[in-house]
């Protein structure tokens, strides 16, 4: 029997009422993403890749059509169940970091563990391996004044994989990064794709885009493309 999708979204369509008017944001983006994928939205501003974004991550709920994440049908869902989902089933990685500035780097990736009721053992032990894995053990006490651009974002990507969530929703990750660092940052989650994490990455960079394993590209609202990387 096949393993269902992690993520399998059928005609969904979303827009917003402006001066009495409805404005179509999405329509008829249909797709599935399987577990352990790597793939990069792509669209140019405006095309709605961010607000499918916020879908993705159920930051909000479509107008039309359905979104099955790991086999529950998300806009059927209360707001408390949303947040729960967020928490326990979506790492968020964002282009500003969204670090709390008066925590250390242990305390950033811990908080999310703590609002799940995580045993302090058991938090201690995730914090610590996330940490390393981004190579920032030995920083684990220092404040994000304290640490570079692309530290700061292996902090935010420390916390997003510390509850070892199904998926990685990851917006613009290199977008407030200088190049090099961009490189390494993108490496790491190729690194975490290669060890199982699920990574979906919103972009309107195709050089960021071309290093996903395939890229689903939004235009106008609707999907013009998704086809599969070479290897």
């Amino acid at each position: 029997m096949a393993t269902p999708p992690l993520i399998d979204v059928h005609n969904l369509g979303h827009g917003y009422r402006m001066a009495g008017e409805m404005m179509t944001v999405l329509s008829e983006i249909s797709f599935q993403i399987g577990h352990g994928e790597f793939v990069a939205i792509i669209g140019p501003s405006g095309s709605g890749k961010s607000t499918l974004m916020n879908m993705l991550g159920c930051l909000d709920v479509a107008n039309e059509g359905a979104y099955l994440l790991d086999g529950q049908d998300v806009r059927k869902l209360s707001d408390n169940k949303l947040a729960t989902i967020r928490n326990e089933k979506i790492g968020f990685i964002f282009q500003q970091f969204n670090l709390l500035p008066k925590l250390t780097a242990y305390e950033n990736v811990e908080l999310p563990l703590i609002y799940r009721n995580v045993p302090h053992k058991e938090r201690r032990k995730s914090v610590e391996e996330s940490l390393s894995l981004v190579g920032l053990i030995d920083r684990m006490h220092h404040r994000p004044s304290e640490l570079s651009g692309g530290q700061q974002q292996r902090v935010a990507i420390a916390r997003a994989i510390a509850g070892a969530p199904p998926m990685l929703l990851a917006d613009e990750p290199t977008g407030a990064l200088d190049s090099r660092t961009g490189v390494e940052v993108m490496d790491k989650m190729k690194e975490l794709n290669a060890r199982g994490h699920t990574i979906i990455v919103i972009t309107h960079d195709l050089s960021i885009a071309e290093q996903a394993k395939r890229v689903i590209r939004i235009q106008d609202g609707r999907i013009v493309e998704d086809r599969r990387n070479p290897e």
